[in-house]
């Protein structure tokens, strides 16, 4: 069984350290390859190395953060910008709104989201969204470029029925992780009925462990504990759910 891990930080300082263990263990776990999102322009010579490191596993994403959104909002896309044009990646990412700690820069938020929606539309490019706090302002802000062709993956989806309805019907993916596996979250309930064909993994490493491995650091390895959730909810293989998942980050991310 082959899985691919749409979203991990491997190169975060809290995994770094023991990437060629974390790396060994992915891949003997059967997690083929890693989509790296960007962050901000302070870790992305990290996240570079880390695919130079390994370049046929772990694949780096072009984006700014929206908790990473400040006054030097511009600065931070001109650098996003200058990325995009000197090499391909499979994804602008991870973008989006973020209202849960701060609110004092939504309007800057908005307007890095805006901007990199336009460019992956430029650069026929999917996107990555960050949501939190924001949900309903996030896909209302989708909308107008899902629209005009615009397609993606909604990272750690855990929303509610309604929301992931409205996410597939725009043409969107569900980014399952972690929190599938956690028993109060609800998210299990809203992906019940959403067709396989719109779910995607991932596991959002160092964040977000799954049960059995809450409290611990997250890593790719884990991605077979959200998958077996994701199989039992769907009355399905593991195998299956390998294969569909794979297939889908494959349509949306492209052959890496």
């Amino acid at each position: 069984m082959q899985f691919i891990d749409t979203h991990a930080h491997v190169y975060s300082e809290e995994l770094l350290p023991d990437l060629n263990q974390l790396m060994q263990n992915a891949i003997s776990s059967g997690v083929t390859k890693i989509f790296m999102p960007a962050i901000d322009s302070h870790s992305l010579e990290a996240m570079l190395s880390v695919e130079n490191a390994f370049p046929k596993n772990c694949f780096s994403m072009a984006g700014l953060h929206p908790c990473y959104v400040k006054e030097n909002v511009q600065a931070e896309l001109a650098i996003v910008a200058d990325q995009l044009s000197k090499r391909k990646f499979p994804a602008i990412g991870e973008i989006g709104l973020d209202f849960y700690w701060d609110k004092t820069f939504v309007s800057q938020q908005q307007l890095a989201f805006n901007t990199q929606m336009q460019w992956a539309l430029d650069f026929n490019l999917p996107i990555v969204i960050h949501t939190r706090n924001a949900m309903g302002e996030t896909i209302e802000a989708v909308k107008p470029f899902a629209k005009k062709g615009l397609r993606g993956i909604f990272h750690c989806f855990s929303g509610s029925k309604e929301s992931a309805e409205q996410i597939i019907s725009m043409g969107f993916h569900l980014g399952l992780g972690g929190v599938l596996t956690y028993k109060n979250a609800g998210v299990a309930e809203a992906i019940k009925d959403i067709p396989m064909e719109w779910l995607v993994l991932e596991t959002d490493a160092p964040y977000l462990s799954p049960v059995p491995y809450r409290g611990k650091k997250n890593e790719p390895a884990f991605i077979i504990e959200v998958a077996k959730k994701l199989a039992e909810i769907k009355n399905l293989p593991l195998h299956e759910v390998a294969e569909i998942t794979s297939s889908n980050a494959v349509k949306v991310l492209g052959e890496w």
